[in-house]
């Protein structure tokens, strides 16, 4: 339930969401809610019936067993925070699984909370895998009513239909309603998509943080200091590897390289490149989330 004294100061909050359980190349948003978690002062405002929203066989959740008997249990949590940042401003977080099931009364209750909190501008994020190079910076997808927040970037393609989530849903009712909402996918080179991929955290991370206004410094230093390392392990692993690896990266660089030209030419006399068709993209997001279901 929501504290009422919190609605009644609460108006022009931010609301951060993502949901563990659907494509998130990269760990690109598991990272970002784990760092607020870990490093921010929060307390529970919200929390949502995960007995009704969640599948247990289909994402069976953790017991310990002890010589002779259960000794702990890891609940599902669908829940919202009240977060400050580092200037001591407030900010709400929803996460945790997936709902499986009620998505519609879902993204409903969703929709209660921001108006009844008064939130001024909700933003989802994750990563989706894509024919990228790890050597180039990351790129953004930024989408929603108010994907102006987020300058300089365009989507790679015009149209694609793509296995649906929660997350998107609560994004495509919420802007229905007339509410503000951003959402912010990082491009994570396919190669490394189902490994914690720090660039692609902090690359979403500096976009939200610049289109809200959230001053998240610490966040950011521990992923730029994981992003450092995690960049020379995969520099040598590649090293380390077969030609077709490198070979495989190289042509990424090239492909990279020529539709970036073509960007800053406005595609006057670009080479011809290939780039992935929306259906491609989408069959790459399908493959994605078969892999991530099969691993339970």
């Amino acid at each position: 339930m929501v504290d009422m004294a919190l609605a009644q100061e609460s108006a022009g909050l931010v609301l951060l969401y993502h949901f563990d359980g659907y494509i998130d190349a990269g760990e690109t948003g598991d990272q970002i809610v784990d760092g607020i978690l870990d490093s921010l002062p929060h307390q529970l405002v919200a929390r949502f019936d995960h007995d009704r929203l969640v599948d247990y066989r289909a994402r069976r959740p953790l017991l310990t067993f002890k010589r002779d008997r259960w000794t702990g249990y890891e609940e599902p949590a669908i829940e919202v925070r009240l977060v400050q940042d580092a200037t001591g401003a407030p900010f709400l977080l929803l996460s945790g699984p997936e709902p499986d099931v009620e998505w519609e009364r879902f993204a409903a209750a969703v929709r209660q909370i921001v108006e009844r909190l008064g939130v001024r501008l909700s933003v989802n994020f994750h990563g989706i895998p894509m024919g990228v190079p790890h050597t180039r910076p990351v790129g953004l997808t930024p989408h929603g009513n108010r994907s102006d927040l987020v300058p300089g970037h365009t989507s790679p393609f015009e149209e694609a239909q793509v296995p649906g989530s929660a997350e998107s849903l609560v994004e495509y009712r919420l802007a229905e309603a007339g509410h503000d909402v951003l959402g912010v996918a990082a491009h994570v080179p396919h190669y490394i998509a189902r490994s914690p991929y720090p660039d692609a955290a902090l690359t979403v991370l500096e976009a939200v943080t610049a289109a809200t206004g959230l001053v998240l410094p610490g966040i950011a230093h521990s992923l730029r200091t994981d992003a450092h390392r995690t960049q020379n392990e995969i520099d040598r692993q590649i090293r380390e590897g077969d030609d077709e690896l490198t070979g495989l990266v190289e042509g990424l660089e090239h492909q990279y390289d020529a539709i970036a030209g073509a960007e800053s030419r406005g595609n006057m006399l670009a080479e011809p490149v290939d780039i992935p068709s929306a259906d491609e993209i989408g069959r790459e997001l399908e493959r994605f989330l078969a892999e991530r279901e099969g691993d339970g």
